[in-house]
């Protein structure tokens, strides 16, 4: 079984915390590797967006590749612009691989641009499509705060096109599949639920000391965490405002502290990026200088020892399709508060492992942190909860899952 996997507007190898670096990234290089373990061949495709990246990489391993395709400049670009680069994107790829004498049993589609790609692929290859969304666009319609933030109608339109023309969607949880149906008009029997999974060989717990001493946190620091990209759907306005009311109502010790993880540092001519601008203009309206801490992207391989060296983290996010952070935290055994949005319901389960909170609710967030924070037998039931939940969602059962998926759709077609 050969695989071409398309993950068009972001590269599964990109530094998460950038703009379009996050979940999707991790799901995509993640389920790659495992694939090849299993003996699945595969090929991704991304958009080229630095022309001083080798155009085809060996990084996830058993023979497997990311080929980043040049379709327009290579730089990150508005993605008004990418979704009309679709059509050059898909014409690059059948040259790439008509060069190479490259054939594929089926497509595996991430995100709605992607999806497009994968038609006129799966015309030229005759062979199936499975697309997973990752985020909805009338969902992200419904929880935009401003014109900037609405997402265009091309989208809409876009999604609409993938979900007709798909042989197979995958949905991450029930509640995904039920958004599909009601919004989309999905047929039920197209969408299968498979869950994202979590790399339990890279996220479990660390010994608090060693992993504070790891990320230069003093050992009798205490500090809340938040990892995400730095964009008004993720919630950072009102995760600032929780601490300035904790700080208000006596919570905030002097050695308590917040780690935001996410976001470029500085932009492309080393200057100061519009993300930390943004930060720094919230921090300095709450007055959280001395305890908000910025540390901008991170590779992976850091998170578990921050995840671990943290009391908990939070997510109050206004959309998560599903909420990969959540997962990972808890695979670390910390308890997490989240907003009581999309995946984040299915992945917290309230006052077992974490807390819910409203959405842009910074007095009930505030409340939660403040109560964990004071109960030290409490955050550690909830992080041995936590690490046991997450237990259940080890790559190689979901991996498993997927080629039964594969093959099956495969059978039905030949």
């Amino acid at each position: 079984m050969r695989i071409a996997v398309i993950s068009y507007h972001t590269c599964p190898l990109a530094t998460l915390g950038g703009k379009h670096a996050g979940g999707m990234n991790v799901y995509v290089r993640d389920l790659s590797r495992y694939l090849g373990r299993k003996g699945i061949q595969l090929d991704v495709f991304t958009r080229s967006q630095d022309e001083h990246v080798p155009h085809v990489l060996h990084d996830l391993g058993f023979g497997n590749r990311v080929a980043h395709i040049t379709a327009g400049a290579e730089h990150p670009l508005p993605k008004a612009e990418l979704a009309c680069l679709v059509p050059e994107f898909a014409d690059q790829i059948l040259d790439f691989t008509r060069k190479k004498d490259l054939k594929y049993d089926l497509i595996h589609s991430h995100y709605w641009m992607s999806g497009l790609a994968a038609e006129k692929l799966a015309e030229h290859w005759q062979v199936p499509i499975i697309q997973m969304f990752h985020t909805l666009g009338k969902l992200k319609q419904r929880v935009a705060q401003n014109a900037e933030e609405a997402e265009g109608e091309y989208r809409i339109n876009g999604e609409n096109r993938v979900i007709s023309i798909a042989d197979k969607i995958i949905a991450s949880t029930s509640t995904e599949k039920a958004q599909l149906e009601s919004l989309y008009g999905a047929e039920p029997g197209k969408i299968e639920i498979i869950s994202p999974g979590v790399d339990l060989s890279r996220f479990y717990p660390i010994p608090p000391d060693e992993a504070k001493e790891y990320a230069g946190i003093p050992q009798d620091e205490r500090m809340l965490l938040f990892v995400g990209r730095i964009e008004p759907l993720k919630g950072i306005r009102t995760l600032l405002r929780a601490i300035c009311y904790l700080r208000e109502n006596g919570g905030a010790k002097e050695n308590l502290c917040l780690a935001v993880i996410g976001g470029d540092l500085e932009d492309h001519d080393g200057k100061e990026s519009e993300d930390m601008r943004l930060l720094n203009q919230l921090r300095k309206e709450y007055g959280l200088q001395d305890m908000v801490t910025f540390l901008g992207k991170q590779s992976q391989d850091s998170l578990p020892y921050y995840y671990s060296a943290a009391e908990m983290v939070i997510m109050p996010s206004h959309y998560e399709s599903f909420g990969m952070v959540a997962l990972e935290a808890m695979a670390c055994g910390t308890p997490v508060i989240a907003s009581l949005v999309g995946g984040l319901i299915h992945l917290v389960e309230d006052g077992v492992t974490g807390y819910h909170v409203p959405v842009d609710d910074p007095t009930a967030l505030s409340e939660r942190i403040s109560g964990l924070l004071e109960d030290k037998a409490l955050r550690y039931r909830m992080g041995h909860d936590a690490f046991a939940f997450a237990k259940k969602f080890g790559w190689e059962d979901i991996t498993e899952r997927m080629i039964h998926l594969y093959r099956e759709l495969l059978n039905a077609s030949s």
